[in-house]
């Protein structure tokens, strides 16, 4: 990735795309430009890939159809007829749209890929990408319809349709004719021609674009995890020796466990609330004594609270994982087929999504159980024999008047139910088109379902700050949190006041949800100078 100074504007040469560029291009609308090597070596593709035509050399899609023989010659009428109809016929998605940031996603992995250098398509279709990302021009592209097996043909073949002046595009987050929003914009449409059709649609940038959205956020999400945990292992008084640093950097050293370990120390620097080493060996002393009313509490043995960088550590590990996966699909030429210098053509299976299904289904499993972790949190804060604190977090002296947090635990204990719902898509192979393809990923469902989980996610966590923050205000230590703990709690508080009597508890969950959502809390944490891995 290439950063124009003026602009900021991400370069596409094929090859170093990363998945912070797509965040970029897909939410901050980032000005792109095709590289001129990228641009070269399409148009080098391109003559290779004629010259190769016209020597009489098969070529899948060109002088052989999609299943039967047609003799085609570059350059006759039925060039641009081909692949018009293959971009008409793949047109077939249905349900809902993918939101414009992630279309966006979607249009810059596609445009990446063919802008490697092997799929013979011509620099004008990578300039048109370019442009569209450029002007705001985002394909309209239904969710569903993908087998991820020949590459993500429908949702790819919506924005090839958009390309040749047809299908629909999104304005204001509607659906609106392609046509006239070209028309607006002085564009012609283009005219595909021989491979042009074929190598927009026959590849993984959906799954792929889609999977890098989810994965950056899904880093976020651990992130935002980490910072409530903390401010709950403050609010409970509970020890730092779990997260000193031998016991990961020497004893275990997974790196996700180490990073979280260290976030964990950085989080709680400064608080006057955890107990240390020091406290914990008076503990020990007061036990042998005879005086034991928190040596329990203060070795914490609640899993919630002391394998944190073991159970969290591991969810770190799989984002890690499957952002080397997406980061790889971002710079590969997946369509088929290929074409390389001095060599036969390459009639291969580039496009077929198994490798990013397998990862995107590794984050649903790995974010469902950070779900997990965060709601059982929540439960311990809410059940006064577990907590020290009133049952349910009620702040009246009248409990049995009022519910408190007892209703909030519900939706997340439901989510952590449905989230364990979403299974596995890698798996779910359908055979079709005539059983030709007889194995297929569902790439593009398992990044849905990982979406999925990360969605639902928002409100369990939701639910765990808005208990942790109420969990401040009853036990009456707001001075003694850290500067990560207070700066949690106070955008708390900015966006929900203390529950002191029962009151309409949606509107508190969707609010703090749509924070997580945002990022808030992350950057709350960063201006208070903690720096998270």
């Amino acid at each position: 990735m290439t950063l124009l100074d003026a602009n900021l504007s991400v370069d596409f040469d094929g090859d170093s795309l990363d998945i912070a560029d797509i965040r970029r291009i897909a939410e901050d609308n980032v000005q792109v430009r095709v590289t001129p090597a990228a641009l070269e070596r399409a148009a080098a593709s391109r003559q290779q890939f004629e010259e190769t035509v016209r020597a009489g050399v098969p070529v899948y899609g060109v002088t052989t159809g999609y299943g039967e023989m047609i003799y085609m010659i570059i350059g006759t009428a039925k060039e641009v007829e081909l692949q018009t109809n293959l971009v008409r016929s793949h047109s077939a998605g249905v349900g809902p749209v993918f939101a414009e940031d992630e279309a966006r996603a979607i249009v810059a992995a596609r445009l990446n890929a063919l802008s490697k250098g092997y799929s013979a398509v011509r620099p004008e279709l990578l300039e048109r990408l370019a442009l569209y990302l450029n002007l705001g021009i985002t394909p309209a592209i239904p969710e569903i319809g993908s087998l991820g097996a020949s590459g993500d043909l429908g949702p790819l073949a919506h924005i090839a349709s958009s390309l040749i002046g047809e299908g629909y595009v999104l304005r204001n987050g509607r659906r609106t004719e392609t046509g006239p929003v070209l028309r607006e914009h002085g564009i012609e449409p283009l005219q595909l021609r021989f491979k042009e059709g074929l190598a927009m649609i026959n590849g993984t940038s959906a799954m792929t674009g889609l999977g890098a959205l989810v994965h950056a956020r899904a880093v976020d999400q651990i992130r935002q995890a980490e910072i409530v945990t903390a401010l709950v292992v403050e609010t409970l008084q509970a020890s730092t020796s779990p997260f000193q640093p031998e016991g990961h950097d020497i004893a275990r050293p997974h790196q996700g466990q180490i990073d979280n370990a260290a976030n964990m120390r950085a989080l709680l620097t400064g608080s006057g609330l955890t107990v240390d080493h020091a406290t914990l060996r008076q503990q020990a002393s007061d036990q042998a004594s005879g005086d034991v009313s928190r040596t329990d509490v203060y070795i914490q043995k609640a899993y919630t609270l002391r394998a944190i960088p073991q159970v969290v550590g591991a969810v770190r590990d799989t984002a890690y994982y499957v952002g080397g996966v997406v980061t790889t699909e971002l710079n590969s030429s997946n369509d088929n087929p290929l074409f390389f210098e001095g060599k036969e053509v390459f009639h291969g299976a580039n496009f077929h999504g198994q490798p990013v299904a397998f990862a995107m289904d590794y984050l649903t499993i790995a974010m469902t159980q950070l779900g997990v972790f965060s709601e059982r949190r929540t439960n311990r804060l809410l059940n006064r024999y577990l907590s020290g604190l009133p049952e349910f977090l009620v702040s009246t002296g009248e409990p049995g008047l009022n519910s408190g947090f007892a209703g909030a635990q519900y939706p997340a204990t439901a989510l952590v139910a449905e989230n364990r719902t979403i299974g596995p898509a890698s798996i779910q192979s359908v055979p079709s088109n005539g059983d030709n393809q007889d194995v297929v990923s569902m790439g593009l469902i398992a990044a849905r379902n990982a979406r999925r989980v990360l969605a639902n996610n928002n409100y369990i966590l939701a639910v765990e700050y808005l208990a942790a923050a109420q969990a401040v205000d009853v036990s009456g230590r707001r001075a003694g949190l850290s500067p990560a703990g207070a700066a949690t709690y106070d955008l708390i508080r900015s966006l929900v006041p203390t529950l002191e009597n029962d009151r309409f508890m949606a509107d508190d969950i969707e609010l703090v949800a749509a924070a997580l959502s945002r990022g808030e809390f992350l950057e709350a944490a960063t201006r208070s100078q903690i720096t998270l891995r």
